[in-house]
């Protein structure tokens, strides 16, 4: 199958099949009443924005953003010690983790190196919900089945196709979610509960997560509850909001992208060179991530050396061509110490430029230079993101 590769946005590779038909979710028909810019993003026919990227960022900022992320995946775990399985093939301390919690993890391959990261819920002690990222619901399909316990303990489920992801991301998320379903609905931060009797008559879970950096929800429901849902919450004043503001919003954060800022060899293309083959102590989330148990591919990240490269933040302090992926990051005496693999201009900051990606050697705080053209180097800080 032929591919061809158009970039909309630094950060989104937005890839066009030729021989099928992007998969609409069922919120197609709302995104053509607003007349969003639609693309093919991996697979599916999603918004790149409905008005502009800079101006349905700052409404997330400043009001509530809503997100159709139904291109993201939905499985459903089960089984007595699903927990204590989930944790031995995770980063994540699973078994700490009590119900209604969420948390993130990342997994990795035998040789330490980052498949795919997930955000999950606990539901009860025999049951966990995750979400794989929407170009990995295969692969991790896959994965998950390769691992399952051979006595049948742990039953993994596909929920993906079946059920809408709409995200409410922003500082007036509670207020707009009780205007559209009724009170009773709120989800505390990295919580989840069941939907209960509301307003829409609709069913499904809530969850208090995102990729924004704002408190809100992800909201996940049957295919055919989603339009109406979609459209109470625009109604009481959520601004829709499209795929090029979320990629802003989670650089901002400091959130990685698989593919993007991480990337099994597995599935690297031709010509890759290997740079985005990371494990988590690479990149440096600050949670996820616990060494106190045994789990696939911790031999990597245990060895590290402090010195080595890791994901760090960059934040211009002076005018210049704006950094990029794939820009390298040099010392002040022009040594090369790292690439980025995120970058662009912040809309919360002025559209001063930002970036993330690895760096070695360096400390918060430290000047570096970004290469971001042949006859320009930019002057940066190091920062631990998020960035405003």
């Amino acid at each position: 199958m032929k591919t061809k590769r158009r970039v909309l946005e630094p950060n989104l590779q937005v890839w066009l099949m030729s021989d099928q038909p992007p998969v609409r979710t069922a919120l197609y028909e709302e995104h053509l009443a607003l007349e969003a810019n639609l693309v093919d993003f991996h697979g599916f026919e999603l918004p790149i924005w409905y008005s502009n990227i800079k101006d349905e960022h700052l409404a997330t900022r400043a009001g509530a953003g809503l997100f159709d992320v139904s291109h993201m995946g939905s499985f459903r775990f089960k089984g007595d010690n699903v927990r204590q399985w989930l944790e031995s093939i995770a980063t994540q301390r699973v078994s700490a983790i009590e119900p209604p919690r969420c948390a993130y993890t990342h997994f990795l391959d035998e040789n330490g190196f980052i498949i795919d990261d997930m955000i999950f819920a606990v539901v009860a002690e025999d049951e966990i919900l995750g979400v794989p990222n929407a170009s990995m619901i295969d692969v991790m399909w896959a994965w998950f089945n390769q691992h399952l316990p051979k006595d049948g303990s742990v039953t993994l489920e596909n929920l993906s196709e079946e059920t809408s992801i709409v995200a409410l991301q922003g500082p007036a998320s509670k207020s707009i979610l009780d205007a559209a379903m009724g009170e009773g609905q709120h989800v505390a931060r990295f919580k989840w509960r069941s939907i209960t009797t509301n307003n829409l008559g609709t069913e499904g879970w809530i969850q208090g997560t995102g990729y924004t950096g704002e408190p809100g929800y992800e909201i996940f429901v049957p295919n055919d509850d989603a339009p109406e849902l979609w459209r109470a919450l625009i109604d009481a004043g959520a601004t829709p909001v499209g795929l090029g503001a979320r990629d802003t919003l989670r650089l901002e954060k400091g959130y990685l992208l698989s593919g993007v800022d991480f990337c099994s060899p597995s599935l690297a293309g031709d010509g890759d060179d290997g740079f985005l083959a990371r494990d988590s102590w690479e990149t440096n989330v600050p949670f996820g991530l616990d060494l106190d148990h045994d789990f696939i591919g911790k031999a990597r990240v245990a060895g590290h050396a402090p010195g080595d490269e890791r994901w760090w933040g960059i934040k211009y302090v002076e005018k210049g061509p704006l950094p990029r992926p794939g820009k390298h990051v040099h010392s002040l005496d022009g040594e090369p110490i790292g690439r980025l693999s995120s970058g662009a201009p912040s809309p919360s900051l002025g559209n001063l430029g930002i970036g993330i990606g690895y760096i070695s050697g360096v400390s918060e705080g430290d000047e570096v230079l970004i290469v971001a053209s042949p006859r320009k180097s930019v002057r940066a800080v190091v920062v631990r993101p998020p960035f405003y």
